[in-house]
């Protein structure tokens, strides 16, 4: 990450403990370009996030880290495609993620990608949902 992205992120190690921790939930990967590493993800899958309204299950990108040398190459594009694909073939149909809001956090990565703002705040985080089954069948980012 870059410097100025460190606040928006938690490290790949607490990811992997969290991983560990969770292992019905998490689903950690590494992002390669070939044989080279160019980032991290985790998703969780099938949460019981509990709301004003009371709990309901979502799966989602927990964790996303692109090297900041790699970053604005499509990799993070890809990794929420990933994401998509994984929680589709589960039978999800809704993709939810949090963002710290900031100058250098990732709101404009994720709004571009057709989330959208749910309203709802986590732990001091925007989150947003992205729709998995468009109505002209799309699906995900493209």
């Amino acid at each position: 990450m870059r410097p100025e992205q460190e606040f928006a992120v938690s490290p790949v190690a607490k990811s992997l403990a969290e991983a560990y921790v969770h292992p019905g939930v998490a689903w950690p990967r590494l992002v390669v370009d070939g044989d080279r590493p160019v980032g991290f993800l985790m998703a969780f899958l099938d949460i019981d996030w509990n709301d004003d309204g009371g709990s309901v299950i979502r799966s989602g990108l927990w964790r996303l880290n692109i090297a900041a040398g790699e970053q604005g190459r499509g990799y993070g594009r890809f990794a929420v495609r990933s994401v998509a694909e994984e929680i589709r073939r589960r039978g999800g149909r809704e993709l939810y993620v949090t963002w710290h809001p900031g100058e250098h956090g990732p709101e404009n990565f994720y709004l571009g990608l057709g989330f959208r703002d749910t309203g709802e705040r986590s732990e001091g985080e925007t989150v947003g949902v992205l729709a998995l089954d468009g109505p002209d069948g799309s699906t995900g980012p493209s």
